[in-house]
This record gives C-alpha cells, sequence and structure tokens, in this order.
C-alpha cells in the first residue's frame, strides 16, 4: 500500500497526520505523559504532580497530544480526566510505519531550493532581515527562520521576544505579531507569555 492511500477517519492528508504525531512523541515530558496514561487515566492536576509540572504547563502538552489523536478527555465533577487513545497508536503503528510507505516521506527538493533562495535573497551575512517580502509564501520562509531562535517547551515576556526579534529585525511588533498570526508561537492572554508552537503554516 503506498502512503498516498492511507486513510483513517481524518479529513487530514496521511503525511500530515504522520508529521503531526510524531511531532507529538518528539518530547521527553509528552512520552512520559503518554507512560502515565497506559497505566490508567489521569487528571491534569495527577499529570501535573507526579511529574512535576505545572498545570498550564501539562494542559498545554496534553493538548499537542490530543490535536494528534493520542489522547481524550472526558469530564468528571471538576476534572477532565485524559485516557490513552490506543487504538489510534495502533492505527499509525500498523498502517503508516511500513517500510514501503517511509521512502515517501522525503521532502521536495523543489521546496528545499525556494527556501535557500529566499534566505540568500533576504538575510544579511549577520543572519538579520534586510527586508520583508510582498510575497506571503516568501514572508512564512523568513517567519520560520525567526522562530528557530526559540526554545521548545520555554515561556517567554514580551521584553524577552522583543530582545531575541531584535536580533533580526528592528520591526518586533510586526515579526512578533506575525509569528501569532501565522501559530508558530502562541500567547496568553493580553499577551503577557508567549511560547513556541512548532505548527507548520
Amino acid at each position: 500500500m503506498r502512503l498516498k492511500e492511507f486513510k483513517i477517519n481524518d479529513p487530514q492528508p496521511a503525511f500530515i497526520q504522520l508529521l503531526s504525531f510524531f511531532k507529538a512523541l518528539a518530547d521527553e515530558k509528552r512520552l512520559k505523559i503518554i507512560g502515565l496514561l497506559a497505566q490508567k487515566p489521569q487528571s491534569v492536576e495527577n499529570i501535573s504532580a507526579a511529574l512535576g509540572l505545572s498545570v498550564s504547563t501539562t494542559s498545554h502538552h496534553l493538548s499537542r497530544l490530543s490535536k494528534a489523536g493520542l489522547v481524550s478527555a472526558r469530564a468528571e465533577g471538576y476534572y477532565s480526566i485524559y485516557s490513552l487513545n490506543t487504538e489510534k497508536l495502533h492505527q499509525m503503528s500498523q498502517q503508516v510505519l511500513q517500510p514501503q510507505n517511509l521512502p515517501e516521506l522525503a521532502p521536495e527538493a523543489v521546496e528545499d531550493v525556494f527556501e535557500r533562495k529566499v534566505l540568500n535573497a533576504f538575510i544579511d551575512a549577520e543572519g538579520r532581515i534586510k527586508a520583508f517580502p510582498a510575497q506571503q509564501k516568501k514572508f512564512l520562509v523568513l517567519l520560520r527562520y525567526v522562530v528557530n531562535a526559540f526554545e521548545p517547551d520555554t515561556t517567554y515576556t514580551e521584553k524577552e521576544v522583543n530582545e531575541i526579534l531584535l536580533r533580526f529585525n528592528p520591526d518586533t511588533a510586526q515579526l512578533r505579531r506575525s509569528l501569532v498570526e501565522h501559530h508558530l508561537m502562541s500567547r496568553e492572554g493580553g499577551g503577557g507569555q508567549y511560547w513556541r508552537t512548532d505548527e507548520t503554516p
């Protein structure tokens, strides 16, 4: 079976499902959450206590796992109880992770060439953005370049975000706003806390 023919009851293309699956598991804390839920369903508070994490951080990790279809939640009084979706894990391992499918996961070389051309055109020798391109596709290449300066699973104040963005361009407001609008970073409430989301626009 070729990868492009693979389907789960999900509207996403198979490649996007697989990418989401790997990203969800590519974190030590989320793997530990999977391990805890494999033992029994757990509340956010219990998971937080077991791993020594804040409730907000635990909720963020559970949200990533939920988006990948790996966990589900049910209400139980005032608490949300999370369970491991073992059927999803089985589907992914049995139907997607087949050796004959993996070669088709290689990214298109054309896209790599395009990104290199954009970076060469708009980034100077010191790694700073010389100008913002009008074409959105090119601008997204620059945003993905910039977001790599932020560590995953780390929260930043707006001041810290601006200090990092200033390394790339004086217009920190546009960069900060664009990173959030294109879901490369998220912010809490009025923007007091920011964190990298690692979503691919």
